[in-house]
């Protein structure tokens, strides 16, 4: 899989460069696709068997990049791809930061396989491997989390997102003197922002889509940092509705259908079964972790974080786009 390091930069790269044109257009779905288009034309040409394992939609949800989808020229390493084209759509739309364009690739049978559905995740670095436990309340984990880097609760920092459904976790942390970052989107930077050295959060608290969750694993196992995960259904994210219910039942059928359980705590391992992954993110818009595309007379300029276990490398690369 070594040799696909190359290709699987250009596919963020290319997905990247196919949104930027639309920053703050307004039209999330309108950015998603053209994300897709870019990353399923470059992903097609690659001397791969491979094959989506979590992604945007099933089959019937074409033109996205779909659960079951193989891609490649059917020669070559068997892999498993990770994808969520845009990691942030809205933020495009916006013109808010952190908006990434991010893949990871495994061997086959390395990646967990679920629906794109919701998925309760908790992510901490390396100096706090092996503190959080996901069936335990949320003031143990942080409490835990606190002893495992010698500091006092107040001086604890943890990142989560900015949504009506964290209300009660960020109430929660706030109580016990844990300081607060919440951003608009974006599980895979706030995992990101958690495990490389030098990140501003001890631990990330997030219900964000499973797509992003496993992405996130890669570069947490790769990172040397610890990851919990469970996948939950419509109604336990967002509120028991009738509406949400038929949506519930949904997924829990789709689960059923893939051999995963809803509400089972997936460790690391699960969620990622092997440190030969290659995990590739480019930055659309300014981030606190990659930066965003810049543009120059003549060319475009874009930052790709690729971590990369089958060599051990963790790169950010600066490539300059002349057409």
């Amino acid at each position: 899989m070594k040799s696909l390091a190359y290709d699987i930069v250009r596919t963020t790269q290319q997905a990247a460069l196919a949104a930027w044109p639309l920053l703050g257009c307004g039209d999330k779905n309108q950015i998603d696709g053209v994300a897709v288009a870019a990353m399923r034309q470059q992903l097609s040409g690659m001397a791969m068997q491979g094959q989506i394992v979590i992604g945007e939609g099933e089959i019937d949800q074409a033109p996205m990049l779909y659960i079951g989808e193989r891609l490649g020229s059917g020669h070559g390493p068997a892999v498993d791809i990770a994808v969520d084209p845009i990691e942030g759509t809205r933020m495009v739309a916006m013109g808010q930061y952190n908006a990434l364009a991010v893949i990871a690739f495994a061997p086959h049978n390395a990646l967990l396989h679920a629906p794109d559905m919701y998925m309760r995740k908790m992510v901490v670095g390396p100096g706090a491997k092996g503190a959080i436990d996901l069936r335990l309340p949320l003031e143990q984990n942080l409490r835990q989390v606190a002893q495992a880097l010698g500091k006092p609760l107040h001086q604890l920092r943890m990142i989560t997102l900015d949504k009506p459904r964290h209300e009660l976790i960020r109430q929660q942390a706030q109580a016990l003197g844990v300081k607060i970052f919440a951003i608009p989107d974006g599980d895979v930077a706030a995992s990101l922002m958690t495990c490389l050295p030098g990140g501003e959060a001890d631990i990330m608290y997030t219900l964000g889509g499973a797509p992003e969750g496993v992405i996130s694993a890669c570069a947490v196992r790769l990172l040397g940092g610890d990851m919990q995960a469970e996948l939950i259904d419509f109604c336990q994210a967002k509120g028991d509705t009738p509406e949400h219910r038929i949506l519930a039942q949904e997924e829990r059928r789709r689960c059923s259908n893939m051999g995963i359980e809803i509400n089972t705590i997936l460790p690391l391992n699960v969620l990622i079964a092997s440190d030969e992954v290659i995990f590739s993110a480019t930055g659309i818009t300014k981030g606190d972790i990659i930066g965003g595309i810049k543009q120059k007379e003549g060319y475009l300029s874009t930052e790709t974080l690729m971590i990369n276990g089958t060599d051990g490398s963790c790169n950010k690369i600066h490539t300059l786009h002349l057409h």
